[in-house]
């Protein structure tokens, strides 16, 4: 009981250091902002989030490699100091260079978390309770997400610059960092093992493991698609200015949040697979209607559904392909970080499309490409 109650405590840190990784999100929003600054069109405005999520190819499997040298704990650490870079830049030199330089250490921090923390929480919960607790995690990371829009719009407002967010944000990550420094977490199965890049890659083999990797891609992809998308969607059907569209991406947020809270309960109760495809049918609903509508109420509705949806198929994969492989969590959690690069590959993908559709239905064609995937994926759940 005495180890139990230690566990809760420990889970503090834990989950203000998912507070710091959902900051990640706000590359939507600055996109935006810095879109509208230098009038970039949308295949260029979107290198940035690409800028982001190209690093979770480059660093996630050597990460993954990384944590068997110094542990888990020490990783976060690092990606924590990598994140606080990143957010000090735009303060230091805001232009287009050096929002590129601030978006490259972002994705970098960002892959480093993501593949360190995750599995960083199987040494304070058991299996059973590892799914539930990852969406508790995407849950409070979510709340960040939800939060960059809002507040930079607010700041935009009434400080008259949208910028002021990052010293926010980078205090709360110097928080994050001290605490989980100051916090003890036995780590007996993360160290001591070597890995190579050829023993990572060949878990790839593994049907389930390639299947997973590809769904957390379309998942990071759909999620940070519409992050980018659901302003602009609204400037072109309503034609509102973007401190308005910017309610958008909240909104897609707000309902993620949500959906992670109710995940985190729902998923000790009911199966995964039930689950998983509730939600991907729900994603597929909304994103049909912005195909179509023109009003903003029903526009908000489709995001939210989006949101809600979206909001735990990553823990779901995530638990599925690293329960799978018990004895190689460092290197699967690696491989399914990488499948982040989603988030490079599909706004590249999706701005291409909207500037050659003149519309940004081509931008949604793109996601609603990710979203079929899941639903074939769902079959594959145990």
């Amino acid at each position: 009981m005495k180890e139990q109650n230690n566990n809760v405590w420990k889970l503090i840190p834990i989950m203000l250091c998912f507070f710091v990784m959902g900051f990640v999100d706000l590359v939507g929003i600055a996109t935006n902002y810095v879109q509208a600054d230098y009038k970039l069109s949308d295949t260029v405005a979107n290198l940035f989030p690409s800028m982001v999520f190209f690093w979770f190819l480059v660093c996630s499997v050597p990460t993954g490699m990384l944590m068997n040298k110094i542990g888990r704990r020490k990783t976060v650490l690092i990606s924590i100091v990598a994140t606080i870079i990143a957010l000090a830049i735009p303060l230091i030199h805001y232009s287009f260079v050096g929002m590129l330089l601030s978006f490259s250490f972002l994705g970098i921090g960002n892959a480093l978390m993501q593949v360190s923390l995750n599995p960083l929480i199987s040494n304070i919960v058991n299996d059973k309770r590892l799914p539930s607790t990852l969406t508790l995690g995407q849950f409070v990371k979510a709340i960040a997400s939800f939060i960059a829009p809002l507040l930079a719009g607010w700041l935009a407002l009434h400080a008259g610059d949208w910028k002021l967010l990052y010293p926010i944000y980078m205090a709360v990550a110097i928080i994050a960092c001290i605490a989980l420094w100051l916090t003890p977490i036995r780590e007996s199965d993360a160290q001591g093992k070597t890995s190579s890049f050829a023993d990572c890659f060949s878990l790839l083999g593994d049907k389930l493991i390639l299947l997973s990797f590809v769904g957390i891609l379309c998942h990071v992809g759909i999620d940070v698609g519409i992050n980018v998308t659901a302003p602009k969607l609204l400037i072109e059907r309503l034609g509102i200015d973007l401190t308005a569209a910017g309610d958008a991406t909240s909104v897609y947020f707000l309902f993620r949040t949500f959906g992670c809270l109710a995940g985190a309960f729902l998923l000790v109760k009911f199966a995964p697979k039930r689950f998983f495809l509730f939600s991907v049918v729900l994603m597929l609903v909304g994103i049909a209607g912005l195909f179509f509508f023109h009003e903003r109420n029903l526009l908000y509705l489709c995001i939210a559904c989006v949101g809600l949806g979206n909001a735990n198929v990553f823990p779901i994969i995530f638990s599925q392909a690293i329960l799978h492989l018990p004895e190689k969590k460092n290197e699967v959690s690696g491989l399914m970080i990488m499948g982040l690069f989603g988030g490079a590959v599909f706004p590249l993908l999706m701005g291409i499309a909207s500037d050659f559709a003149h519309a940004q239905n081509g931008a949604i064609a793109i996601v609603c490409l990710g979203i079929c995937y899941l639903i074939f994926f769902s079959s594959r759940i145990k």
